[in-house]
Protein backbone atom coordinates (compact mmCIF):
# COMPACT_ATOMS: atom_id res chain seq x y z
CA UNK A 1 0.00 0.00 0.00
CA UNK A 2 1.07 3.62 -0.86
CA UNK A 3 2.76 5.48 2.32
CA UNK A 4 1.13 8.44 3.76
CA UNK A 5 2.80 10.60 6.60
CA UNK A 6 0.38 11.55 9.27
CA UNK A 7 -1.08 13.41 12.52
CA UNK A 8 -2.63 11.91 15.39
CA UNK A 9 -1.96 14.79 17.90
CA UNK A 10 -0.34 18.32 17.36
CA UNK A 11 3.15 18.69 17.84
CA UNK A 12 6.60 18.72 17.06
CA UNK A 13 8.15 16.73 14.04
CA UNK A 14 8.49 13.58 16.05
CA UNK A 15 4.65 13.80 15.77
CA UNK A 16 4.62 13.07 12.36
CA UNK A 17 4.11 9.63 11.51
CA UNK A 18 4.57 7.36 9.03
CA UNK A 19 1.64 4.81 8.13
CA UNK A 20 0.40 2.88 4.91
CA UNK A 21 -2.55 3.88 3.38
CA UNK A 22 -5.58 2.06 1.44
CA UNK A 23 -6.22 4.79 -1.57
CA UNK A 24 -9.84 4.14 -2.74
CA UNK A 25 -10.95 4.53 -6.02
CA UNK A 26 -11.73 8.48 -7.02
CA UNK A 27 -15.22 9.43 -6.46
CA UNK A 28 -17.15 11.94 -8.63
CA UNK A 29 -15.26 14.76 -9.01
CA UNK A 30 -12.01 12.85 -7.83
CA UNK A 31 -9.02 11.59 -9.28
CA UNK A 32 -6.26 9.98 -7.62
CA UNK A 33 -2.53 11.03 -7.95
CA UNK A 34 0.76 9.40 -7.84
CA UNK A 35 2.57 12.00 -6.47
CA UNK A 36 6.73 12.54 -7.98
CA UNK A 37 7.61 15.62 -5.85
CA UNK A 38 5.79 17.30 -2.80
CA UNK A 39 6.30 21.00 -1.46
CA UNK A 40 7.44 21.76 2.17
CA UNK A 41 6.44 24.86 3.30
CA UNK A 42 5.74 26.80 6.79
CA UNK A 43 2.20 26.40 7.07
CA UNK A 44 2.48 22.87 7.18
CA UNK A 45 4.32 23.36 10.63
CA UNK A 46 1.63 25.51 11.38
CA UNK A 47 -0.61 22.75 10.75
CA UNK A 48 1.66 20.22 12.73
CA UNK A 49 1.85 22.40 15.87
CA UNK A 50 -1.42 23.34 16.04
CA UNK A 51 -0.64 26.86 15.29
CA UNK A 52 -3.51 26.62 12.89
CA UNK A 53 -5.37 23.41 13.88
CA UNK A 54 -6.58 20.56 11.84
CA UNK A 55 -9.58 18.07 12.69
CA UNK A 56 -7.21 15.03 14.00
CA UNK A 57 -5.94 12.79 12.70
CA UNK A 58 -5.02 14.31 9.56
CA UNK A 59 -2.79 14.07 6.27
CA UNK A 60 0.01 17.30 6.51
CA UNK A 61 1.05 19.31 3.29
CA UNK A 62 -0.65 21.23 0.56
CA UNK A 63 1.24 21.21 -2.38
CA UNK A 64 2.77 18.84 -4.74
CA UNK A 65 3.07 17.93 -8.70
CA UNK A 66 1.95 13.98 -9.64
CA UNK A 67 0.82 11.98 -12.58
CA UNK A 68 -3.02 11.26 -12.52
CA UNK A 69 -3.59 7.02 -12.42
CA UNK A 70 -7.40 7.25 -12.00
CA UNK A 71 -10.39 9.46 -12.60
CA UNK A 72 -13.64 9.75 -11.66
CA UNK A 73 -16.41 8.93 -13.93
CA UNK A 74 -18.02 12.52 -14.42
CA UNK A 75 -13.80 13.84 -14.43
CA UNK A 76 -14.23 15.13 -18.37
CA UNK A 77 -11.07 17.65 -18.81
CA UNK A 78 -8.52 15.33 -16.99
CA UNK A 79 -7.38 12.27 -17.93
CA UNK A 80 -5.06 8.84 -17.07
CA UNK A 81 -1.46 10.00 -17.56
CA UNK A 82 -2.12 13.83 -17.26
CA UNK A 83 0.74 15.65 -15.03
CA UNK A 84 -0.60 18.04 -12.49
CA UNK A 85 0.12 20.18 -9.82
CA UNK A 86 -1.89 21.73 -7.32
CA UNK A 87 -1.54 24.49 -4.16
CA UNK A 88 -4.25 23.93 -0.90
CA UNK A 89 -6.55 21.67 0.90
CA UNK A 90 -7.42 19.41 2.15
CA UNK A 91 -4.05 18.35 3.86
CA UNK A 92 -2.76 15.33 2.88
CA UNK A 93 0.17 16.20 0.28
CA UNK A 94 2.50 14.34 2.27
CA UNK A 95 1.75 10.73 0.34
CA UNK A 96 3.01 8.87 -2.53
CA UNK A 97 -0.52 8.33 -3.71
CA UNK A 98 -3.75 10.16 -2.75
CA UNK A 99 -7.33 11.54 -3.81
CA UNK A 100 -7.80 15.13 -4.90
CA UNK A 101 -10.49 17.47 -6.44
CA UNK A 102 -10.25 17.54 -9.98
CA UNK A 103 -10.91 21.10 -10.28
CA UNK A 104 -8.41 22.37 -8.20
CA UNK A 105 -5.90 20.64 -10.41
CA UNK A 106 -3.57 22.64 -12.69
CA UNK A 107 -2.38 20.63 -15.94
CA UNK A 108 1.43 21.11 -15.91
CA UNK A 109 3.13 22.23 -19.38
CA UNK A 110 5.89 20.21 -20.70
CA UNK A 111 8.52 22.47 -19.80
CA UNK A 112 7.90 23.05 -16.06
CA UNK A 113 9.33 20.25 -14.22
CA UNK A 114 7.36 18.38 -11.47
CA UNK A 115 9.73 19.47 -8.80
CA UNK A 116 9.53 23.09 -10.17
CA UNK A 117 6.05 22.92 -10.08
CA UNK A 118 5.92 21.16 -6.48
CA UNK A 119 8.39 23.92 -5.34
CA UNK A 120 6.95 26.67 -7.13
CA UNK A 121 2.96 26.36 -6.70
CA UNK A 122 1.90 27.55 -3.38
CA UNK A 123 4.85 30.02 -3.08
CA UNK A 124 4.60 31.08 -6.54
CA UNK A 125 1.10 32.26 -6.53
CA UNK A 126 1.33 33.95 -2.94
CA UNK A 127 4.29 35.96 -4.70
CA UNK A 128 1.57 36.26 -7.48
CA UNK A 129 -1.18 37.06 -4.66
CA UNK A 130 0.98 39.54 -2.98
CA UNK A 131 2.72 41.67 -5.46
CA UNK A 132 -0.68 41.79 -8.13
CA UNK A 133 -3.26 41.59 -6.02
CA UNK A 134 -3.38 42.80 -2.24
CA UNK A 135 -0.72 45.38 -2.84
CA UNK A 136 -0.48 46.30 -6.57
CA UNK A 137 3.44 46.94 -7.25
CA UNK A 138 4.19 49.10 -9.78
CA UNK A 139 7.17 50.94 -10.80
CA UNK A 140 8.23 53.61 -8.59
CA UNK A 141 7.20 51.80 -5.38
CA UNK A 142 9.47 50.45 -2.42
CA UNK A 143 8.77 47.56 -0.96
CA UNK A 144 10.42 45.68 2.15
CA UNK A 145 10.91 42.36 2.30
CA UNK A 146 11.23 40.02 5.14
CA UNK A 147 13.06 36.86 5.38
CA UNK A 148 14.26 37.83 1.52
CA UNK A 149 16.19 34.66 1.19
CA UNK A 150 13.42 32.12 2.05
CA UNK A 151 11.30 30.03 -0.13
CA UNK A 152 8.55 32.79 -0.93
CA UNK A 153 11.23 36.10 -0.51
CA UNK A 154 13.66 34.24 -2.97
CA UNK A 155 10.42 34.65 -5.63
CA UNK A 156 8.90 38.41 -4.07
CA UNK A 157 12.73 39.81 -4.92
CA UNK A 158 12.69 39.41 -8.48
CA UNK A 159 9.11 39.39 -9.38
CA UNK A 160 9.04 42.84 -7.29
CA UNK A 161 12.39 43.91 -9.18
CA UNK A 162 11.07 42.58 -12.75
CA UNK A 163 7.76 45.35 -12.12
CA UNK A 164 10.40 48.00 -11.81
CA UNK A 165 10.37 48.12 -7.76
CA UNK A 166 12.83 49.08 -5.30
CA UNK A 167 13.45 46.20 -2.80
CA UNK A 168 15.02 46.38 0.69
CA UNK A 169 15.48 42.80 2.07
CA UNK A 170 16.09 41.32 5.48
CA UNK A 171 18.18 38.04 6.08
CA UNK A 172 20.06 36.57 9.17
CA UNK A 173 23.52 35.74 8.28
CA UNK A 174 26.07 36.53 5.59
CA UNK A 175 25.39 33.34 3.59
CA UNK A 176 21.40 34.63 3.75
CA UNK A 177 22.58 38.11 2.88
CA UNK A 178 24.48 37.72 -0.06
CA UNK A 179 21.58 35.17 -1.40
CA UNK A 180 19.28 38.46 -1.23
CA UNK A 181 21.80 40.90 -3.14
CA UNK A 182 22.10 37.62 -5.79
CA UNK A 183 18.03 37.75 -6.03
CA UNK A 184 18.20 41.55 -6.64
CA UNK A 185 17.90 43.18 -3.53
CA UNK A 186 18.68 46.81 -3.80
CA UNK A 187 19.47 46.68 -0.13
CA UNK A 188 20.13 44.30 2.29
CA UNK A 189 19.61 44.43 5.92
CA UNK A 190 20.98 41.92 8.42
CA UNK A 191 18.76 41.65 10.81
CA UNK A 192 21.25 40.24 13.34
CA UNK A 193 23.90 42.78 13.06
CA UNK A 194 21.30 46.51 12.37
CA UNK A 195 18.10 47.68 13.80
CA UNK A 196 15.52 47.27 10.92
CA UNK A 197 13.46 50.10 11.27
CA UNK A 198 16.75 52.59 11.57
CA UNK A 199 18.29 51.09 8.80
CA UNK A 200 15.09 51.50 6.69
CA UNK A 201 15.07 54.79 7.86
CA UNK A 202 18.32 55.90 6.53
CA UNK A 203 17.79 54.43 3.18
CA UNK A 204 14.52 55.66 2.46
CA UNK A 205 15.59 59.26 3.96
CA UNK A 206 12.86 58.77 6.25
CA UNK A 207 10.19 58.53 4.45
CA UNK A 208 10.02 54.60 5.32
CA UNK A 209 8.61 52.04 2.50
CA UNK A 210 5.11 51.57 0.51
CA UNK A 211 4.60 47.95 1.96
CA UNK A 212 5.57 45.39 4.20
CA UNK A 213 5.90 41.73 3.14
CA UNK A 214 6.17 40.07 6.66
CA UNK A 215 6.14 36.33 6.88
CA UNK A 216 7.94 36.52 10.15
CA UNK A 217 5.04 37.71 12.42
CA UNK A 218 5.92 37.87 15.97
CA UNK A 219 9.28 39.20 16.38
CA UNK A 220 8.94 41.68 13.18
CA UNK A 221 5.21 42.71 13.54
CA UNK A 222 5.85 46.28 15.54
CA UNK A 223 9.22 47.04 13.23
CA UNK A 224 7.40 46.70 10.18
CA UNK A 225 4.76 49.20 11.61
CA UNK A 226 7.85 51.78 12.14
CA UNK A 227 9.20 50.96 8.20
CA UNK A 228 6.39 52.12 6.78
CA UNK A 229 5.44 55.89 5.19
CA UNK A 230 2.07 57.37 5.83
CA UNK A 231 -0.67 55.45 4.66
CA UNK A 232 1.83 52.29 3.84
CA UNK A 233 0.41 49.19 3.77
CA UNK A 234 2.16 46.17 6.15
CA UNK A 235 1.16 42.55 5.03
CA UNK A 236 1.15 39.78 7.44
CA UNK A 237 0.94 36.43 5.52
CA UNK A 238 3.18 34.59 7.49
CA UNK A 239 3.83 33.60 11.25
CA UNK A 240 7.65 31.92 11.23
CA UNK A 241 8.56 33.48 14.90
CA UNK A 242 4.95 32.99 15.82
CA UNK A 243 1.56 34.84 16.08
CA UNK A 244 2.02 38.54 16.08
CA UNK A 245 1.61 40.52 19.24
CA UNK A 246 -1.78 42.18 20.23
CA UNK A 247 -1.91 45.93 19.33
CA UNK A 248 -4.36 48.91 19.42
CA UNK A 249 -5.75 49.55 15.86
CA UNK A 250 -5.43 53.10 17.08
CA UNK A 251 -1.84 52.34 16.77
CA UNK A 252 -2.31 52.55 12.69
CA UNK A 253 -3.74 56.01 12.94
CA UNK A 254 -0.97 57.40 15.10
CA UNK A 255 1.97 55.62 13.05
CA UNK A 256 0.57 58.00 9.78
CA UNK A 257 -3.18 56.26 8.87
CA UNK A 258 -1.06 52.56 8.53
CA UNK A 259 -2.90 49.61 6.50
CA UNK A 260 -2.70 46.17 8.04
CA UNK A 261 -3.76 43.04 6.15
CA UNK A 262 -3.73 39.10 7.24
CA UNK A 263 -4.45 37.96 3.60
CA UNK A 264 -4.12 33.95 2.40
CA UNK A 265 -3.69 32.58 -1.15
CA UNK A 266 -6.69 29.98 -1.14
CA UNK A 267 -9.21 33.30 -0.76
CA UNK A 268 -7.44 34.69 -3.94
CA UNK A 269 -7.39 31.22 -6.19
CA UNK A 270 -11.38 30.34 -4.74
CA UNK A 271 -12.42 31.00 -8.40
CA UNK A 272 -11.00 28.62 -11.09
CA UNK A 273 -9.95 31.22 -13.34
CA UNK A 274 -7.92 33.11 -10.59
CA UNK A 275 -6.33 29.87 -9.69
CA UNK A 276 -5.61 29.23 -13.42
CA UNK A 277 -4.34 33.45 -13.86
CA UNK A 278 -2.10 32.83 -10.72
CA UNK A 279 -0.32 29.58 -12.32
CA UNK A 280 -0.35 30.70 -15.52
CA UNK A 281 1.64 34.23 -14.16
CA UNK A 282 4.28 32.02 -12.50
CA UNK A 283 5.04 29.57 -15.45
CA UNK A 284 5.12 32.62 -17.59
CA UNK A 285 8.08 34.24 -15.19
CA UNK A 286 9.79 30.84 -15.27
CA UNK A 287 10.09 30.46 -19.00
CA UNK A 288 11.21 34.05 -19.05
CA UNK A 289 14.04 33.58 -16.58
CA UNK A 290 12.43 35.88 -13.86
CA UNK A 291 12.09 33.46 -10.49
CA UNK A 292 13.31 29.86 -10.55
CA UNK A 293 12.11 27.74 -8.83
CA UNK A 294 15.28 27.41 -5.94
CA UNK A 295 15.08 23.90 -4.67
CA UNK A 296 18.16 23.47 -2.85
CA UNK A 297 16.65 21.01 -0.34
CA UNK A 298 15.50 17.51 -0.80
CA UNK A 299 14.34 14.79 1.60
CA UNK A 300 13.09 11.93 0.90
CA UNK A 301 9.10 11.38 2.15
CA UNK A 302 9.99 9.80 5.21
CA UNK A 303 12.32 11.98 6.20
CA UNK A 304 9.55 14.89 6.52
CA UNK A 305 10.40 15.53 10.07
CA UNK A 306 14.51 16.52 9.28
CA UNK A 307 12.57 18.77 7.01
CA UNK A 308 10.57 20.56 9.15
CA UNK A 309 13.54 20.86 11.67
CA UNK A 310 15.54 22.66 9.15
CA UNK A 311 12.96 25.39 8.09
CA UNK A 312 12.15 26.22 11.60
CA UNK A 313 15.57 26.62 12.26
CA UNK A 314 15.88 28.77 8.85
CA UNK A 315 18.81 26.49 7.85
CA UNK A 316 16.84 26.19 4.63
CA UNK A 317 17.45 28.57 2.19
CA UNK A 318 15.19 28.95 -1.12
CA UNK A 319 12.94 25.68 -1.38
CA UNK A 320 12.57 22.25 -0.09
CA UNK A 321 10.65 19.46 -1.47
CA UNK A 322 10.17 15.64 -0.32
CA UNK A 323 10.80 12.93 -2.80
CA UNK A 324 8.17 9.56 -2.56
Amino acid sequence: MPLALRIEEHGGPEAIRATDVAVPAPGPGEVRLRHTAVGVNFIDIYHRSGLYPLDLPSGLGLEAAGEIVAVGEDVTDLRTGDRVAYAGGPPGAYAEERLYPADRLVRLPDDIPDEAAAALMLKGMTAWYLLCRTFPVAAGHTLLVHAAAGGVGSLLVPWAKHLGATVIGTAGGETKCERARSLGCDHVIDYRERDVPEAVAGITGGRGVDVVYDSVGHDTFRGSLDCLRRRGMLVCFGNASGAPPAFEPNELAAKGSLFLTRPTLFHYIEDRTELETAAAAVFDLVRAGVIEPGVNQRYALKDAADAHRDLAARRSVGSSVLVP
